[in-house]
């Protein structure tokens, strides 16, 4: 038992969470995501009042016992409206980031490796797509798609694919590039067990690091288009949503808007925190 220790700790994953454990920014947005993430998983055992239950005699109340984070302009509590809108934000940024890995890295790989004609008509319309910003381009697509929550998800992932095209081809070209898939090809190994077994294997790092990142970019999108009326639909909630109606009664009831700021705020600085920690303890160069 005592030999196999050593070798436990040589193990590439344990010297990534032992970097991972080291960084305290990282710890630090494991918690905020991993806080976020059971408030909107326990959504719906958690003892707060129904979302959508008005209230016309408690209309815009600031915080109480009853409603410890005030109410709003129909006398709904802001509390469960919060709790509830975290499962919109959070589903909006995992599902968003999904299309965009699942449609981003195998064009990333196909054009990486293959090259030639594929790879410069897969490179030309990721450079066109890119020369749209980022945000203009989901509004657009958004819009195009029609208001609801599921297209808002669609119109972010696929604005989000390119960066993930970019980011694998990238790798794929420096990795294709090694001895050990030179090696692979000269003996002749089927191009589908050099791409499983060589190719995306090293892609996955970079890639899982930028999808963490880009969560955060898709929550704020998705507040974005919500803020605009192109997300989440009401009375559903949504932090972005709420924002959109606070605007309204800034002077008369500004928790109405400093809750749903506070939550995006804290939500995307886990995922950022948590995107920085990962890059550092999975650079190889750090080990």
């Amino acid at each position: 038992m005592a030999l196999a220790d050593p070798i436990l700790s040589r193990r590439p994953e344990n010297r990534v969470w032992k970097k991972f454990r080291t960084h305290k920014s990282a710890m630090l947005g494991g918690f905020l995501v991993t806080f976020f993430v059971l408030i909107a998983l326990l959504a719906p055992i958690l003892p707060v009042p129904d979302p959508a239950t008005t209230d016309w005699g408690a209309v815009r109340k600031p915080p109480t016992a009853a409603h410890p984070f005030g109410t709003d302009e129909i006398g709904r509590d802001v509390l469960s409206r919060m709790i509830w809108g975290a499962q919109a934000s959070l589903l909006a940024g995992v599902v968003s980031v999904g299309i965009a890995v699942l449609l981003g890295v195998p064009l990333g790989i196909i054009a990486g490796y293959f090259g030639g004609w594929i790879d410069a008509i897969i490179s030309r319309c990721t450079e066109a797509l890119l020369a749209a910003p980022f945000l203009i381009l989901a509004i657009a697509l958004a819009a195009f798609l029609g208001p609801s929550l599921t297209n808002a998800m669609i119109a972010i992932g696929l604005s989000a694919t390119p960066v993930f095209i970019r980011l694998t081809r990238g790798q794929v070209l420096s990795v294709r590039a090694e001895d050990y898939v030179t090696s692979a090809r000269a003996i002749g190994l089927p191009t589908s067990k050099i791409l499983s077994r060589y190719i995306f294997p090293n892609v996955l790092p970079p890639v899982l690091v930028q999808a963490t990142l880009t969560i955060a970019t898709a929550i704020i999108a998705e507040a974005s288009l919500s803020f605009l009326g192109l997300g989440q639909q009401p009375p559903a909630p949504s932090w972005g949503s709420m924002l959109n109606t606070a605007k309204n009664f800034l002077n008369q009831a500004p928790w109405m808007a400093m809750w749903p700021g506070i939550a995006i705020f804290l939500v995307v600085l886990g995922f950022n925190l948590l995107g920085d920690g990962l890059r550092d303890a999975l650079d190889p160069r750090e080990h």
